[in-house]
């Protein structure tokens, strides 16, 4: 590149300073004077405690504001300027949703807002967590992934519920905590209720660029005893993954405040979901938001020409969805469709043992079509290919497609040979009870899964599968930010006798549908199914037993009470 161009080329800065401002009418004049000459666009926020910036300009024209502000005041040493080449905004509308059509330059009480109502003690900043460069940030993740509890350590994002839904750090044996607030301002209120999480660990912080860490770092610090080993990411989300490209621990994208909405890294993972159909989606471009609290939400470019009425997973949270259904019905709300009865469950489907993922779809169709209105099914293969076999007694098909399982017995050595062979013996119906190894594996396939093709609502697992599905259900706390998902359905399950079943009673919903004692299920006893149930808590299962055999039962009553278990989660 010339340096012409790089003249010519169009930037963003954003830097933020505490600091004691010994003459806040002198500083203001200061920017308006150098941001008008130098034709900056964007906000700037001034108070006696420091300045928040985030401007738009000729990248040669905010490389001269930073040399300006070293050069007029000391108070600037030590300033993290973030400056990044990038595109103008691509039209008026983007430029005026990001503030970047004209300079606003105005003096606050804060510079960020902690609390929307008065604190009884406003923390001092000077009080604020110890900063840890991108590095030592990355290296405490790494050390407390080689450790089987963390060591005591916890994640907890600053920022708002709609930028975690497309990007935010995961390591292995640490906790991350996603306050899920609407508004920086919700943030102090959380740490008042979730305090306990909190005390005696050693409190890990991360924001976009690292402003929102300081108010609330010093804020989690200022409740005394228990609460002084709290440490946030200098220069945030953004400086780490300059530091680490590829991503490192952070999954998804960084949401960015301007008109770029989002930066990523070389990690191409999409982590957010369309608020309407669930598939994969985190491009905020269209500025869709919540018709209630106008909250920006994710609506994929082929939902956003099916609906005008969107309403954050929030305001669902607190019946206001259910409001805008009131209104439509009664015709208060014309030609405006309602979000929730657009929306479906997306369940992911694991089928039996020497089964593949067509083959499951082609036997879950007539439930596939009866809930199609509710639930979208995704089927996949298990990770373990299994050799073709067959009975003398019976002709080989040589069309066969290739068949898999989530688990295998121990002396299984994982060939899969193309060839026929024949059956060792007769069928054994309690082989199931034998096919314990390879559980890893089929766990380190579905994370790919969850990763590659987005969340998912649900997942349903039929005899192997729900073994499997069992097994996942009873590590969900463990789980969360790789393969986040809200029930299970147990179809035809049974228990294995592994130390992933041996973690107390499980809490995760779940749907258990089995044959009863006089149900023609020849494959995995009503008995078996029964121990498995037992292991989950009572107050969060529901049983369904059928006499239809080792199917999924489609017919009346079954098809209603499954309907009842998926209308929970709509």
């Amino acid at each position: 590149m010339s340096d012409t161009e790089g003249i010519d080329q169009y930037g963003v800065l954003l830097y933020y300073k505490y600091a004691h401002i010994p003459n806040l009418d002198d500083l203001l004049s200061f920017y308006h004077s150098n941001c008008s000459q130098l034709s900056l666009l964007g906000r700037v926020r001034l108070s006696s405690r420091g300045v928040n910036v985030t401007v738009g300009g000729k990248l040669s024209c905010l490389e001269s504001h930073i040399e300006a502000l070293k050069a007029k005041d000391c108070v600037f040493e030590g300033t993290d300027f973030k400056l990044a080449t990038c595109d103008e905004p691509l039209n008026d509308r983007v430029a005026e949703e990001c503030g970047f059509t004209s300079l606003s330059i105005r003096i606050v009480e804060e510079l960020v807002t902690l609390s929307s109502h008065p604190l009884l003690k406003s923390p001092e900043i000077s009080n604020a967590g110890r900063h840890l460069s991108a590095s030592e940030f990355h290296s405490s993740l790494q050390n407390a992934d080689q450790k089987s509890q963390g060591n005591g350590l916890v994640l907890l994002d600053a920022r708002n519920l709609y930028e975690t839904r497309i990007g935010k750090f995961h390591a292995p044996n640490v906790e991350t905590l996603d306050p899920q607030v609407r508004q920086y301002s919700d943030l102090s209120s959380w740490i008042d209720d979730n305090s306990e999480q909190l005390k005696g660990k050693h409190v890990l912080m991360y924001c976009t660029g690292g402003i929102r860490c300081e108010m609330a770092s010093a804020y989690i610090k200022s409740k005394g005893a228990g609460f002084e080993n709290v440490f946030q990411l200098f220069g945030g989300i953004q400086r780490y993954l300059e530091q680490f490209p590829d991503g490192g621990f952070f999954k998804g994208k960084n949401f960015v405040f301007d008109h770029r909405i989002s930066v990523g890294s070389s990690d191409s993972n999409v982590l957010g979901t369309c608020l309407i159909c669930r598939r994969s989606f985190d491009d905020y471009s269209s500025r869709c938001r919540c018709t209630y609290c106008r909250m920006l939400v994710l609506v994929c470019h082929n939902c956003q020409n099916e609906a005008a009425l969107y309403v954050c997973e929030l305001c669902q949270k607190q019946g206001k969805a259910i409001q805008s259904m009131q209104l439509i019905g009664t015709g208060l709300m014309n030609n405006v469709p309602d979000v929730r009865s657009s929306r479906k469950l997306r369940i992911l489907c694991l089928h039996g043992f020497r089964q593949n993922a067509s083959s499951f779809k082609g036997r879950t169709s007539s439930l596939a079509k009866r809930l199609k209105k509710i639930a979208e099914f995704v089927f996949v293969d298990a990770p373990h290919e299994l050799s073709f076999i067959y009975q003398t007694t019976l002709a080989k098909d040589e069309n066969c497609k290739k068949k898999f399982a989530w688990l295998v017995a121990p002396n299984s050595d994982g060939s899969t040979d193309v060839n026929w062979k024949v059956a060792e013996g007769p069928f054994d119906p309690l082989q199931y009870q034998q096919q314990t190894e390879g559980y890893d594996t089929s766990l380190s396939h579905l994370k790919n899964v969850f990763s590659q093709q987005g969340s998912f609502d649900g997942i349903l697992g039929f005899s192997q599968g729900a073994a499997m599905a069992a097994l996942i259900s009873a590590q969900q706390e463990q789980l969360k930010g790789e393969m986040d998902f809200k029930f299970v359905i147990i179809c035809s399950g049974f228990s294995l006798n592994v130390k992933e079943m041996e973690r107390g009673i499980i809490k995760c919903p779940s749907l258990h549908i089995f044959g009863n004692e006089h149900g023609k299920d020849r494959q995995i006893a009503n008995q078996a199914s029964k121990e498995l149930t037992s292991l989950y808590d009572d107050g969060c299962s529901v049983i369904i037993e059928h006499d239809c055999g080792h199917i999924i039962p489609t017919r009346s009553p079954y098809i209603d009470e499954i309907k009842g278990f998926l209308g929970r989660f709509l």
